[in-house]
């Protein structure tokens, strides 16, 4: 029996679990599961993405959420209703916005001057012309003190004051003094900043300043970025010492190893040590996801594997989906591709199959 009841969970479990896309079908709105059949079937004028394990949608002119069986979990009795994060939306009723639980309750907040969706456990708070943060609970993590705070990548955030940027937590304690001119965000304790003319990076809260370099990008997955000198690209370490001398006219960030790069005009990439890996023979190029693969444009978009061989013809556009979840992605997402052919959207597997072999008015990212 207890073997049968811990099978039942798991299987509840997976059900809530599963991501959904939400599409579009003659200009009505439903969702799909990643094997491309219809959870929910088109339906809706007007709707939102899953997040959180539940999808705005407007019924007769007014918002409600639904679950991902398709049923109303929150009737639909808003003006307007943004997305759901960690367990409470912001939405609008007769002119006036407010914070909602998954029960549809109102939860009251302390006094903002504007309502902010939450990142993953805080969400803003702004009072006059200052903000802070609350946690989901409506407990003043900071107090509203900074004219400016950023969208939180992971548990980071940037943020002004008195004109000067630095860095902070979600607990609200700065782990960056705001003394900078400008600031990138922070990976593995360490960030870039420009003070004055100089840009360098700022370890352990000290400022390096790197000669010649008027430009630096943020840190991406792995412990390399890309900077300029002297109007060449190059790539840095957390260290602040160049791993590859400034050489390229433009380049993206390095994953899985391999950077894309641009010299005399086409686009290719490299190793971490500077050599080429893919000769610079495509017109774009982005960079490589956790799949292994990287759109690459020729006349059109493709996929190529970090060899360099061809897996995904270049027969596709891939223009990114907007997703709350994320910046705007490219490319492959667990294991799917969101890409255009004829003026319809669909999806892609790695091997380069059409998900469920159905093309769509429009399609979003999996939730």
């Amino acid at each position: 029996m207890k073997k049968i009841i811990f099978f039942l969970l798991l299987c509840v479990q997976a059900a809530f679990c599963q991501e959904l896309a939400l599409v579009k079908q003659d200009s009505k709105i439903g969702y799909i599961n990643k094997t491309g059949q219809y959870a929910i079937k088109p339906q809706y004028d007007k709707a939102r993405g899953f997040s959180d394990g539940l999808a705005a949608v407007n019924d007769k002119g007014k918002w409600g959420f639904i679950n991902a069986k398709g049923e109303w979990a929150i009737p639909a009795t808003f003006d307007d209703a943004e997305d759901f994060n960690s367990g409470l939306c912001v939405v609008e009723k007769d002119k006036k916005r407010f914070y909602i639980n998954k029960m549809g309750e109102t939860v009251t907040t302390p006094a903002t001057d504007k309502y902010y969706t939450f990142e993953d456990g805080v969400a803003f708070i702004k009072q006059g012309d200052k903000v802070g943060l609350i946690n989901p609970k409506g407990t003043v993590v900071l107090e509203p003190k900074y004219e400016v705070i950023k969208s939180f990548k992971g548990n980071y955030a940037r943020f002004k004051n008195n004109g000067r940027w630095g860095i902070l937590d979600k607990a609200g304690k700065v782990v960056v003094e705001a003394t900078y001119d400008e600031i990138g965000d922070y990976h593995k304790g360490v960030t870039w900043a420009r003070n004055g003319e100089a840009f360098g990076l700022v370890i352990a809260g000290k400022f390096k300043a790197i000669d010649g370099v008027d430009k630096i990008w943020d840190f991406h997955s792995q412990d390399l970025t890309y900077a300029r000198k002297a109007k060449k690209i190059g790539f840095i370490d957390l260290k602040g010492d160049w791993a590859i001398e400034p050489k390229f006219d433009k380049a993206r960030a390095f994953t899985k190893g391999l950077a894309p790069v641009y010299v005399g005009k086409k686009w290719g990439y490299v190793n971490t040590k500077g050599a080429f890996v893919v000769e610079p023979i495509y017109n774009d190029a982005e960079i490589f996801s956790e799949d292994g693969l990287a759109p690459v444009k020729d006349k059109d978009w493709g996929f190529i594997d970090t060899t360099g061989k061809v897996i995904i013809p270049t027969n596709y556009d891939i223009t990114a989906a907007l997703s709350f979840f994320s910046d705007d992605q490219k490319g492959f997402v667990k294991g799917l591709a969101r890409v255009k052919n004829n003026k319809k959207w669909g999806f892609l597997d790695t091997k380069g199959q059409l998900l469920g072999n159905q093309w769509f008015e429009n399609a979003e990212l999996f939730n």
